[in-house]
C-alpha cells in the first residue's frame, strides 16, 4: 500500500474531506477533481521554489522569464495560476472558477500536460464550500527542498488516493492501478537500472514510479533510463501524464490515448526492459483487424482472449536482451484451448521464459481470481549471469504476504527480497547459492514441462512443502482441536438461530 507521510499525517483527513465532495459526480470525474488539485499545489510549490532561488540570485531581473523554470524542466505558472491565488479564493463562492481558469493557463503554457489537467471545478455538483476545505487542507502539504527527502510528499499523497480510488472503485479501480508491493517485486526481479523502459498498458504509470525509484535506492542514474507508455483509456492516460510530471519524470506515453493493439504508437522501437499488468481475459482485443500480424510469431492468439496477444506483443518489443517482467491471470498457464497450448509450447521451445511466480489470492483490489508474474528473458546466457538453457525457474508464493485489511493482501519488504534473491540466484547475479526448496521453488528443465503438457503452474514442479517436527503431543493437540470445534458448533448454531429470526420476519418459517 501507499506508505503515508507520518511527519504530516494528512492523507485520511485528506481523503475523508475531499470524498465530501462527491455529490452527483461520476467517480472518474471526482477522481480527476481531486488529484487535479494534488498536481496544482505540487507544479506551484515547484514553480515558488526556483522562483525563490532565482530572487536570491544575480539574476534575480529574470525572475519572470518563462524560459529559466523551462530549462530546468519545471512549469512555467502564469501569476493568477500560482496557488497563492487559488488559496485566496479558497472561502469564496467562485472558488471553482479560479481553479478552472488556473488549470486552463497552465496547459496553455506547458504543452507537455495540454489536454490533461481537469476543468470541472465550477460544475454545480461541486460543493464550493468543501471544495475550498479540500483547498486548505492541500495548502499545509509543503514538497520542501531539493535536498528534503520530503521532495516526493505529494507524490505520495498521489499514490494514496490512486490506492482508495482502485479500492473504493473495485473492478474498474484495476484499470488504473495496480498494487505497490506488486510493482515492486517485478521491478525487483528484473533491475531496470539502464535503457528503455516500456508498459504496453501503462495505467496510471506505478510501474516508471517505481522504477525510478528502484535506481535512485540502488545509487543509479535516472538520465540512464527513458520511460515509454501507452494506455487506450484517455481518463487514466491523463492520470498517468500526471503522476509522471508530480516526479519530474520524462517520459513519452504518445500524443493520446490509443489501443497498443491496434496502433501501437511506438512501432519499431525495442526496449531493453517491459513491465506490465495487462488487462485479464481481454475479449475484444482487436482480434478481426490483425489476422496477419508480425507480432503473432508463435501463433494466432484465440479471437475471444487476449493473454497471449499480451505475451506475444510483450516479446516483439524487447532487445535482444531483453527482460520483460508482467502479470497476467492464472488461466494464462495451463490454458489447453488448441491456440494457446500451440502458442506456449512454442514460447518454451524457444527458451523465453525464465521464471513464473504465483501469487496470493486477494492481491488486487479489482480482481479475486488468481494471478501470477511471467519473466520473459531473452538470453539467457548472456554475460554475467549463469547459463538457463532449457531451464524455467517456478516460485510458489501463494503462502507469502499479510492481510492489510479485510480484503487486501500485501507482500512485506521481506517477502519481496526473498522472492527476487531467489530468482537472482538461479539467474547467478547475487552471491547466494540457489537451492530447489520445497513447497517455495524449484527449476524445472522442458522436457519435464513437456511431460506436463507444457503447463507452466508453479505447484505442479516446486510439490508440497516438508512437514515440520511439531512440538504439540497427541492428546494436546486433540484437545485443542476439540475444544475450537466446539466454539465453531456454537458459533454454527448461533448464526442459523439469527437466519431463522430473519426469515421468519419475512414470513418463512424453517
Amino acid at each position: 500500500m501507499a506508505s503515508k507521510s507520518k511527519e504530516l499525517n494528512i492523507e485520511d483527513q485528506l481523503w475523508e474531506t475531499a470524498n465530501k465532495l462527491r455529490g452527483s459526480m461520476d467517480a472518474s470525474e471526482y477522481r480527476n477533481v481531486v488529484l487535479g488539485l494534488i498536481f496544482l499545489k505540487y507544479v506551484s510549490d515547484a514553480f515558488e521554489e526556483k522562483r525563490q532561488e532565482v530572487l536570491n540570485s544575480e539574476f534575480s531581473d529574470e525572475v519572470e522569464d518563462k524560459d529559466v523554470y523551462l530549462a530546468d524542466n519545471i512549469f512555467w505558472i502564469p501569476k493568477e495560476a500560482r496557488w497563492e491565488n487559488i488559496l485566496k479564493a479558497a472561502k469564496t463562492p467562485q472558488i471553482g472558477e479560479v481553479i478552472d481558469n488556473a488549470m486552463d493557463k497552465i496547459e496553455k503554457s506547458n504543452e507537455s500536460i495540454r489536454g490533461v489537467l481537469s476543468k470541472n471545478y465550477a460544475s454545480p455538483d461541486l460543493d464550493k464550500s468543501r471544495l475550498g476545505e479540500v483547498v486548505d487542507l492541500i495548502s499545509n502539504i509543503q514538497v520542501g527542498t531539493k535536498d528534503s527527502q520530503e521532495k516526493d510528499v505529494l507524490g505520495r499523497v498521489y499514490e494514496y488516493f490512486l490506492q482508495q480510488f482502485a479500492s473504493q472503485e473495485g473492478k474498474h479501480g484495476g484499470e488504473f492501478y495496480t498494487p505497490r508491493s506488486i510493482v515492486k517485486t517485478l521491478v525487483e526481479m528484473i533491475q531496470p537500472f539502464k535503457g528503455r523502459i516500456y508498459d504496453p498498458c501503462c495505467g496510471s504509470g506505478g510501474m516508471f514510479v517505481q522504477s525510478e525509484q528502484f535506481v535512485e535506492e540502488h545509487q543509479g542514474l535516472i538520465n540512464d533510463i527513458h520511460i515509454f507508455g501507452q494506455e487506450s483509456n484517455p481518463t487514466t492516460w491523463k492520470l498517468a501524464k500526471m503522476n509522471l510530471a508530480i516526479r519530474g519524470i520524462d517520459n513519452d506515453l504518445g500524443a493520446h490515448q490509443a489501443d497498443t493493439f491496434t496502433n501501437d504508437l511506438h512501432k519499431g522501437i525495442r526496449f531493453d526492459y517491459i513491465l506490465a499488468n495487462p488487462p485479464f481475459n481481454l475479449k475484444e482485443w482487436g482480434a478481426d483487424k490483425l489476422q496477419d500480424d508480425a507480432r503473432w510469431k508463435y501463433g494466432m492468439p484465440p479471437l475471444n482472449n487476449g493473454n497471449y496477444a499480451w505475451i506475444q506483443h510483450i516479446i516483439s518489443k524487447l532487445t535482444l536482451n531483453g527482460k520483460a517482467g508482467f502479470v497476467l491471470a492464472n488461466g494464462a498457464l495451463s490454458t489447453s484451448n488448441k491456440a494457446e497450448l500451440a502458442i506456449r509450447k512454442g514460447i518454451l521451445e524457444d527458451d523465453k521464459i525464465d521464471a513464473i511466480v504465483s501469487l496470493p489470492a486477494k492481491m488486487f483490489y479489482s480482481v479475486t481470481i488468481p494471478v501470477s508474474l511471467w519473466f520473459i528473458d531473452m538470453d539467457k546466457a548472456s554475460k554475467g549471469e549463469r547459463e538457463r538453457n532449457g531451464e524455467v525457474l517456478f516460485i510458489d508464493a501463494r503462502n507469502l504476504g499479510e492481510m492489510v485489511d479485510r480484503t487486501h493482501r500485501d507482500f512485506s519488504k521481506d517477502d519481496i527480497a526473498k522472492i527476487a534473491d531467489t530468482y537472482h540466484a538461479y539467474q547467478g547475479t547475487n552471491d547466494q547459492e540457489y537451492k530447489d526448496i520445497a513447497g517455495f521453488c524449484k527449476i524445472a528443465k522442458l522436457d519435464e514441462i513437456a511431460k506436463n503438457d507444457y503447463t507452466l503452474t508453479p505447484g505442479r514442479y516446486v510439490g508440497l512443502a516438508e512437514s515440520e517436527e511439531e512440538d504439540e503431543s497427541y492428546d494436546e493437540k486433540m484437545t485443542r482441536l476439540t475444544s475450537e470445534l466446539k466454539e465453531q458448533f456454537a458459533e454454527s448454531d448461533k448464526l442459523q438461530g439469527q437466519i431463522k429470526d430473519v426469515l421468519k420476519e419475512l414470513g418463512y418459517e424453517i
